[in-house]
């Protein structure tokens, strides 16, 4: 898949099948949108492009945004590689950008950068200044530029519209079965195996302790969670914890992982894990030993989550 990055000069010159959207998360009706993008654009011989921006438009059109990410643009730039999807435009989200009007938008990037000959967009799908972009606007457009447009109706589960706002909320709730569901994979974060203070070394359970650099990626709730992740394109199963270690006075959020049966120096490498499900809520114990005995209870309920599941 090619990726290129937004630029006033870029023309493609063959025809393009195309969708728009923030797509954080790719979930399960990401999926579903992108690989018919591609049987289409096959179909007539054209090429499929994903246009997608970065940040997300919600961080720079709402005040104090707080919101987080399922994915980070190389998290998400590979989901979507995986899908066969030809080519990615990535469009950086300012605010000169979005005073660009959804005409323009239409008639500049579609049409004039992207060659776009048919176009598939969400029902809910707005665009351009003051969201004035719409469904109905690009059926107007359809005899003006030669161009389809296709609506896209909402993908459910068990009658549930799935949606990455609702992927958040689940992750933020500590629902990692709800989230792998409607994703449709493992909710994962990539990180760098940093030095801790070895109090789970102290104790029988040594930790990696993983550092996000993307301060924008979303942290599931605190608490004890099954995980796993390749090393050395090898699969350890494991623990991990994430929250602020009340047992031993901690002040900031950390994420540990106790891997089972392993034994490698990982420090300084970058690993991703996958999140399989929630254990339960972080606690404060009374002593280590006590926090100790818990750990060993974790571990056998996460061994039996592995031998039944995996």
């Amino acid at each position: 898949m090619e990726v290129v990055q937004y630029n006033k000069n870029f023309i493609l010159n063959f025809q393009t099948v195309v969708t728009i959207g923030a797509f954080d998360g790719v979930h399960v009706g990401h999926q579903e949108i992108l690989q018919n993008l591609v049987k289409t654009a096959k179909i007539e011989d054209k090429k499929s492009v994903v246009v997608t921006f970065f940040p997300h438009p919600r961080m720079v059109l709402e005040k104090n945004s707080t919101i987080k990410l399922l994915n980070t643009l190389e998290e998400k730039t590979a989901l979507i590689d995986a899908i066969g999807i030809d080519l990615l435009y990535v469009i950086p989200f300012n605010k000169e950008f979005a005073n660009l009007t959804a005409n323009d938008f239409i008639s500049e990037i579609l049409v004039k950068q992207l060659n776009t000959k048919s176009l598939y967009i969400g029902y809910d799908h707005l665009f351009g200044k003051n969201r004035a972009g719409n469904f109905k606007l690009l059926k107007e457009q359809e005899d003006i530029y030669d161009f389809s447009v296709n609506e896209i109706e909402a993908l459910s589960i068990r009658e549930i519209k799935i949606s990455s706002t609702k992927i958040r909320t689940a992750l933020i709730e500590g629902d990692i079965v709800k989230a792998n569901e409607f994703l449709g994979y493992n909710y994962f974060l990539s990180g760098t195996v940093v030095k801790g203070k070895n109090i789970g070394e102290k104790i029988g359970f040594p930790t990696a302790n993983i550092k996000v650099k993307e301060t924008y990626k979303l942290i599931p709730k605190n608490g004890v969670y099954v995980v796993k992740s390749f090393i050395n394109n090898k699969a350890f199963y494991g623990m991990m914890n994430i929250g602020n270690r009340p047992t031993v006075n901690g002040k900031n959020q950390t994420i540990e992982i106790h891997f089972f049966n392993f034994n490698q120096y990982i420090y300084d490498d970058v690993i991703k894990v996958d999140f399989l499900t929630r254990l339960r809520d972080e606690h404060k114990f009374e002593s280590l030993d006590a926090l100790k005995n818990q750990l060993k209870i974790d571990q056998i309920n996460a061994e039996d989550f592995i031998k039944n599941n995996q």
